[in-house]
């Protein structure tokens, strides 16, 4: 417990030094529908949610009034907890909305023992006070329609503001653009996003009394200096294809290939600098009101005692519930880490609000 502190400490600091994996709590993906299909939905979303997943989509959406989604998961067998609450309205032009998405991810009640020992060496267990880390971003989204010969073409894009806190330690914030477009012909539906197309940067800060910088010096630590976080950008292609099984079943299926260029990462194709990953989702719709779906993401190489290399997947599954306004959408996903799993349960919740 005495280093449990200098463990977060070190953690948000190495981070901002080597810049990879940065701000990597915006890539573990938002709503049931989306984690329930593998986070394949780049080229099918079509809900608030997509100011985050694809904001040109929000040019398509076919609602004339305000619609709010909201999420909560917990990661990490609740040690983790992860929110999302957003809103979405039209623009007096038609085929135009806007958006807001606010996001945290944090873990709280962390114990700082940077003060457990007093001066004389004896332990006071009454100077352990706990704090929090989290991850917050304010994502603002615009998306429309361009009517062309061929199919509708979408385009968009977020502004997004980022702000990252660990205690009283440690502080930063960060900015950011996002570039989406969505192209839907007669039978298919083509989209790309580039997140942090702009790159994003995390100017960092770190307040410690002398007691706190004396501590993290006799037990080996290197001391944080302020310091700027660069996000590299990631693009992900997404193909999606909607399915007539009956007058009542309809299927959609949709598959993403996401790139990093952070660098190598432990992916389906990990090089230096790019690593290629890839996504993919089923969605089984009855009458607009049922839905089934499932998905695998997250392709990893592992190994063990009995084998020098093999290859890990995330399964993901989930059903969503259509009710007159309301929409209730529910996940079932685990890391796919197959020596140690830990399972995740996603809620979350679309609501479409009159303006008439």
């Amino acid at each position: 417990m005495r280093y449990s502190i200098l463990f977060f400490l070190l953690l948000f600091c190495t981070e901002a030094i080597a810049q990879k994996y940065s701000n990597e709590f915006l890539a573990i993906g938002i709503g049931a529908r989306a984690r329930a299909m593998g986070n394949a939905t780049i080229a099918s979303t079509n809900s608030v949610m997509a100011t985050y997943w694809n904001p040109a989509a929000l040019g398509n959406l076919d609602i004339t009034g305000i619609q709010a989604g909201a999420m909560h998961t917990e990661q990490f067998a609740g040690v983790a907890k992860f929110d999302y609450l957003g809103v979405t309205l039209p623009l007096n032009t038609p085929n135009r909305r806007v958006g807001a998405s606010l996001i945290r991810f944090g873990i709280d009640d962390i114990p700082n023992t940077l003060s457990l020992f007093e001066e004389d060496g004896s332990i006071n267990y009454d100077n352990i006070v706990p704090f929090s880390a989290a991850d917050y971003a304010l994502l603002l989204s615009y998306g429309q329609k361009i009517n062309t010969k061929r199919g509708n073409l979408l385009v968009g894009g977020n502004a997004k503001i980022i702000y990252r806190q660990i205690g009283s330690f440690a502080s930063s914030w960060g900015f950011g653009i996002d570039a989406a477009a969505l192209y839907y012909g007669k039978v298919w539906r083509l989209g790309i996003v580039i997140r942090d197309a702009s790159n994003t940067f995390n100017s960092w800060s770190f307040s410690l009394s002398d007691q706190e910088r004396s501590t993290l010096s006799l037990t080996g630590n290197d001391l944080p200096i302020n310091s700027v976080e660069k996000t590299s950008p990631q693009i992900t292609l997404g193909i999606a294809r909607p399915f007539s099984i009956n007058e009542n079943w309809n299927l959609l299926a949709e598959m993403d290939l996401i790139a990093t260029t952070d660098g190598k990462r432990n992916t389906l194709v990990s090089a230096d600098p790019i690593s290629m990953d890839v996504a993919a989702g089923l969605e089984f719709e009855f009458k607009d009101r049922l839905f089934l779906r499932m998905g695998v993401n997250n392709f990893q190489r592992d190994n063990n005692f009995f084998s020098k290399d093999f290859l890990t997947v995330q399964p993901n599954i989930g059903v969503g519930l259509k009710l007159a306004q309301f929409q209730v959408d529910y996940a079932f996903t685990d890391v796919g880490e197959q020596r140690n799993q830990t399972y995740s349960h996603v809620i979350s919740l679309i609501m479409d609000i009159s303006t008439r």
